[in-house]
């Protein structure tokens, strides 16, 4: 899919995180762009002013409609989301947020809450805690040679982090897995690039 995981050269990394942005306007989705502003931007300073760490239920309500805005929508999880108390998503997070930097805890707990998996869960942790923890998707995953078919679960969450904690670590101190797996996200061309890899195939 991509060969810059392949590249050691920093500036080939910084060239396509570089791209993010016009990436994400690319995807011809009305409401990505104003929510990927919003989630790089807004979301981790809202996060990092709080005593204790967590997001609200509005918050995760419109991190859900990031994440499928980004890749696939589906109504009945935004639903299930939408569907938790206020007070539980507040408790859950706090205490999830609480246990970073632990590679897998603050995941499956925030897995907890309904509708919420550990794709869901690693938006929150990745918007708490970019340098632990990049967002998990299934098109950067696909970059990273031995991930095979990706599987959901905190377990391969654990692997796909693992493995862009130790790409960041590799390109410089600068870096950090979050922006790995935006620069990867970004050289793909996100789904707009499956489409047009699809058409140029057929």
């Amino acid at each position: 899919m991509t060969n810059l995981w392949t590249s050691d050269a920093e500036q080939d990394w910084r060239a396509a995180l570089a791209k993010y942005a016009e990436v994400v306007e690319a995807q011809g989705v009305k409401p990505l762009p104003e929510l990927d502003r919003w989630y790089r931007d807004e979301l981790p300073a809202a996060i990092a002013g709080r005593k204790h760490a967590h997001v609200t239920l509005a918050e995760l309500v419109k991190l859900t409609e990031w994440k499928m805005a980004r890749g696939v929508w589906r109504a009945r999880n935004l639903a299930l989301v939408r569907g938790n108390v206020p007070a539980l998503v507040e408790r859950t997070s706090t205490a999830a947020l609480a246990r970073v930097p632990h590679p897998t805890a603050p995941i499956a707990a925030l897995a907890e809450l309904a509708g919420v998996g550990p794709a869901t869960a690693s938006g929150v942790a990745s918007a708490a805690a970019p340098d632990v923890y990049p967002f998990f998707d299934e098109l950067v995953a696909a970059c990273i040679p031995g991930m095979g078919q990706v599987k959901f679960t905190p377990r391969e969450y654990a692997r796909y982090a693992d493995a862009l904690r130790d790409r960041a670590a590799r390109l410089s101190p600068s870096w950090t897995p979050t922006m790995v797996e935006r620069a990867l996200w970004a050289d793909t061309g996100g789904k707009a690039g499956l489409r047009q890899a699809g058409k140029a195939k057929r």
